[in-house]
Order: structure tokens, then C-alpha cells, then sequence
């Protein structure tokens, strides 16, 4: 039976026929229905939940030694479930966050402060996990701190993977930071921002490096904008109030695009014009630019 000929009842009633199997101790059997009722969206992550909590045959938790809880109110989980390219979305979900690990570890590297040295870790808008179960696999929770406007998913960070954890705030000089940090990462929020935050997140976001630190962070650039068929004006900048979030607004949390020239131009602006020290077009997922900042240390 494959996924499109098993009807919504006939996955709910998988779920029930394996649960119940759980209770009486059939382990084996329990997981032949869950595989099948984890190939339909409806029943994704109840399946999955089950089989990993249980450490079924299927969990991917046996596979790769990460905590592979993944929460309902994910939306990147949701774009990867929805998305008409991805045929397996939990593996490519927990695919997509080593993908993210390792092109972090070649960036740093080419800046000669390798991941693995780096005494504490914030990762700025965090979501639900996607990147953190892997940076905590690879550096420890005791070393990471993560930050998120979505309150939901902070908790669930802290509950799952270990870690510290503090909920953002909309505008960015209402933040207070309860530290500072060696590394600042954060991945694919300036391509979600506004103008009128674009550059006001870059300037608080300093206070958030300690001396010395570095600040990485991604955007939608030129590459980007022309594979989605968008003209930037002449500061090079564009926004639309639309994006893969559920939990923010659009006029606060869209799509961005810009170019090099715009992001040099904010940095010099907000952290002077030797702050930085590297940038990689096209770096992560083969679509956003990376660029890195040094905070002077004196």
C-alpha cells in the first residue's frame, strides 16, 4: 500500500492499531504501520514522533545520533512537507540543517576560527531547531545560546536540545542581550527584513559579539534576485511582505534581496568600514551570500 492509495481514516487508524501494538510490546509490528502512516502528511510527524520516541526501526535519532524531535508549529519543517520537490521532507529537513553545519565549519574555517574552538555560540532567529540539533551535536549545548521572535520556538530549543535561550523582540533596540558571544550566527533573517530594520538589526547585533567575536550572517543576493526574476532599485534593495512564516507578519518578516554593494555599504555604516573580513556569494544552500564581521577588540 503505498502513500497515495492510503486514505486520511486509514492512517488515523494506523496510528491507533500501532499504538496499541506499543502498549502490548509488539515493537516490530508497531513500526511497519508507523512507516506507512509516516509517508502521509497528515500523520508525518505523529509517525515520526512515535518512532523516534520509541527508537523504532526507521528513527532517524538510530541513524545520525541527533535528537530528531521536530515540532508542529515548524514552518520550515511545513516548507519542506509542502514543497512539490521534496519526496522524502524529514530527510531532507534534517538533511538541509547538516548541509547548513558543514558550509558554517568551511566559512569559519577560511577565516582561520574554526567552529569547533569557538567557546560560545548565539544563534540569532533560530526557529525550531532545524540548525540548532546539529550545532549542539557538533559543539556541545553548553556552548549555545538561541534567540527566536517566536516564543514557541525558543521553549522548544531549550526542551529538546539543551540549550540556553532568550525570545527576541520586534524592534531591535528593545533587545537586551544577556551576554555576548565569541560567534553570532544568523542565518536567513537579512534576507526576510525590511528596510526600515535592515540595518537597525545589524547595529544591535554588535552589542551581541564579544570583543574580538564575529558576526555571520546571510542574505538573498544577487544570484538570488535573478533566479526569482526581481529587480532591486538603485540602493540595491528589494522587499516583499510575503515569506514561508505562519507566527510573523509580513510587513515585519517578508523577502529580501540585495546586493553586495547595499550589504557593504549598511556594514560600513553601522560597524566601520574595516569590520568586514570576509564574504562568499552564494555560500549557503548554494543561494545565500555569507558575509562575516569582526568586532575590534579593544
Amino acid at each position: 500500500m503505498t502513500s497515495n492509495t492510503v486514505s486520511e481514516l486509514e492512517c488515523q487508524l494506523l496510528l491507533k492499531a500501532a499504538k496499541d501494538l506499543l502498549a502490548q510490546g509488539e515493537h516490530a509490528q508497531a513500526a511497519e504501520l508507523l512507516l506507512r502512516a509516516r509517508e502521509r502528511h497528515s500523520t508525518m510527524l505523529q509517525a515520526h514522533a512515535l518512532i523516534e520516541h520509541h527508537g523504532l526501526q526507521g528513527a532517524f535519532t538510530n541513524m545520525t545520533g541527533l535528537n530528531c524531535a521536530i515540532s508542529e508549529q515548524d514552518d520550515i519543517f511545513g516548507f519542506f512537507r509542502s514543497h512539490p520537490s521534496s519526496l522524502n521532507p524529514l530527510r531532507d529537513y534534517f538533511a538541509d540543517g547538516w548541509r547548513t553545519l558543514s558550509e558554517l565549519m568551511v566559512l569559519l574555517e577560511q577565516v582561520e576560527r574554526p567552529l569547533l574552538a569557538t567557546s560560545s555560540v548565539l544563534e540569532f532567529a533560530s526557529g525550531h531547531g532545524r540548525f540548532t540539533r546539529h550545532l549542539v551535536k557538533a559543539v556541545g549545548a553548553q556552548k549555545v545560546t538561541v534567540s527566536d521572535i517566536v516564543g514557541d520556538a525558543v521553549a522548544f530549543a531549550q526542551s529538546s536540545f539543551g540549550v540556553q535561550g532568550f525570545v527576541s523582540a520586534s524592534a531591535p533596540e528593545q533587545l537586551r542581550w544577556p551576554g555576548q558571544y565569541d560567534l553570532v550566527f544568523v542565518l536567513s533573517l537579512f534576507s526576510h527584513l525590511p528596510r526600515a530594520t535592515w540595518g537597525r538589526w545589524l547595529r544591535v547585533l554588535k552589542d551581541a559579539v564579544a570583543p574580538g567575536g564575529l558576526l555571520v550572517f546571510s542574505t538573498h543576493g544577487i544570484k538570488a534576485a535573478e533566479f526569482h526574476h526581481v529587480g532591486l532599485d538603485a540602493e540595491g534593495f528589494f522587499f516583499t511582505p510575503s515569506s514561508e512564516s505562519q507566527a510573523i507578519d509580513g510587513q515585519e518578516y517578508g523577502t529580501t534581496f540585495t546586493s553586495p554593494e547595499f550589504v557593504a555599504a549598511r556594514v560600513a555604516e553601522e560597524w566601520g568600514p574595516h569590520s568586514l573580513v570576509h564574504q562568499s556569494m552564494q555560500h549557503f544552500w548554494n543561494h545565500q551570500d555569507a558575509y562575516v564581521l569582526q568586532k575590534p577588540r579593544g
